[in-house]
């Protein structure tokens, strides 16, 4: 395109009308969600590659584990276990009150979300953009829209799927917002990212709301993206200025946007999804009603 002739203005203009377009449709139509999808499934080998040198020094590492670090291991794991089975015991009684409390108001009695677990395998280059690469995608079942959490709470949601891998943009990204609630007295606010995987702000809160720093914010369901109940952040800073209507508050996020890589996404209740038997598990949302977060 660029060779020597007699007119090589003219085929810059030319390429940089045609990049215009494309750029246009894609973000004015959505005419190239089916050729960026083509396009991730073909890079998939390469979000492998990229991830294959942690993979083998994790194996490394593991075949040098000594007697006295693994029996230390196991011993955690016993104790775990044991809390574990605990915390199953409580949640399956508040499940089975739970769903006695619906079907006393007609409600649905599904109080549990299907997940699959997924891994990060690639994250975005891109310091304005803040994206990971999972490595489930359209086979998995997975599209747009599905909400994905950590351990500790909400991560962010899918955009964009590929046949083996998607791609999550998380909470903190500047363009993602979420409807959340205070759970000590169920004020329903917006949480946006703001650029920062450390900070988001909540928006639109009068001077006089009833809000305090510690107050967990929970996804509140508003707009049917986000399951409700999910953990996404605890407030840390709330500013008064004289003279202002609505206060600046900071919240930190509960789910480590930096650290993760192991990921649940979940489906939606009405889905009818068969999950993949290895790597499907439930995640427990007994206590949405009252405690605000599962997992």
């Amino acid at each position: 395109m660029f060779v020597q002739g007699p007119v090589p203005g003219f085929r810059l203009i030319l390429v940089m009308l045609v990049s215009a377009a494309l750029i246009a449709a894609d973000a004015r139509f959505e005419q190239l969600a089916s050729v960026r999808s083509t396009l991730a499934t073909g890079l998939a080998p390469v979000h492998w590659l990229g991830n294959a040198p942690y993979r083998f020094s994790d194996w490394v590492a593991d075949l040098f584990v000594s007697r006295g670090d693994l029996e230390e291991q196991n011993e955690e794991l016993k104790t775990r276990l044991l809390i574990l089975e605990r915390r199953a015991l409580k949640y399956a009684a508040l499940a089975a009150e739970n769903n006695e409390l619906r079907r006393l108001l007609n409600s649905s009695e599904s109080v549990d979300d299907r997940v699959i677990i997924a891994e990060v395998v690639g994250v975005s280059p891109d310091p304005f953009s803040h994206e990971v690469i999972i490595n489930k995608g359209a086979n998995d079942n997975l599209r747009p829209g599905q909400a994905v959490l950590d351990s500790q709470g909400l991560m962010g949601q899918v955009i964009n799927t590929s046949q083996f891998t998607s791609r999550v943009l998380l909470i903190s990204d500047s363009s993602h917002a979420v409807p959340v609630e205070v759970v000590r007295n169920g004020l329903r606010y917006i949480l946006l990212g703001n650029g920062d995987r450390e900070q988001l702000e909540l928006i639109h809160v009068p001077d006089t709301a009833d809000i305090r720093e510690g107050d967990m914010l929970v996804s509140s369901g508003l707009g049917g993206r986000f399951p409700r109940g999910y953990p996404v952040a605890e407030v840390s800073n709330i500013v008064k200025e004289p003279g202002e209507s609505f206060m600046s508050i900071q919240a930190t996020p509960k789910a480590r946007l930096n650290q993760s890589r192991l990921l649940l996404v979940v489906f939606p209740p009405q889905e009818n999804v068969e999950p993949v038997p290895e790597e499907s598990v439930e995640a427990e949302s007994a206590n949405n009603d009252g405690s605000g977060g599962a997992d």
